[in-house]
């Protein structure tokens, strides 16, 4: 029989670099997760992503044993790292933060597809397209 499923607890950490301080090691200690056992196996999943946030979709069951879920890195961050800026503009509207090429925005959207709600290229490349557009950044 399955396992029940008791909670479900996402979190952001940096990949290879999860480490049981705040914010990451009371959130899961509130889940009852084993923080020392979860931050080894994710530094070891992660390690070959280091630089990058990473979104973990974590599965605590009855019997507090847990699974959990690497997602792809938010998109804004992603765009960042291409234009290599540490920040959006302000005012996406006025001032520009960068410019994407259409090459860079299909390498985005391709690293992205897993987690977005579609399976074409063409559309994920908007979606991409239009968190770059809040950002401030061009797309060329």
């Amino acid at each position: 029989m399955a396992k029940k499923v008791v909670k479900k607890v996402k979190v952001l950490a940096p990949a290879g670099k999860a480490t049981p301080a705040p914010p990451l090691g009371p959130t899961l200690g509130q889940a009852g997760v084993n923080i020392g056992d979860f931050t080894k196996k994710f530094n070891e999943a992660t390690k070959n992503m280091m630089g990058d946030m990473i979104p973990v979709v974590i599965s605590v069951y009855e019997d507090r044993s847990y699974d959990f879920v690497l997602k792809t890195p938010p998109t804004s961050s992603l765009i960042l790292k291409a234009i290599g800026k540490e920040k959006g503009s302000g005012k996406p509207n006025t001032s520009k933060a960068g410019t994407l090429t259409k090459a860079q925005l299909k390498e985005i959207a391709e690293k992205k597809l897993p987690d977005l709600n579609t399976s074409d290229v063409n559309a994920a490349m908007k979606v991409v397209a239009g968190t770059a557009r809040q950002m401030g950044v061009d797309v060329k």
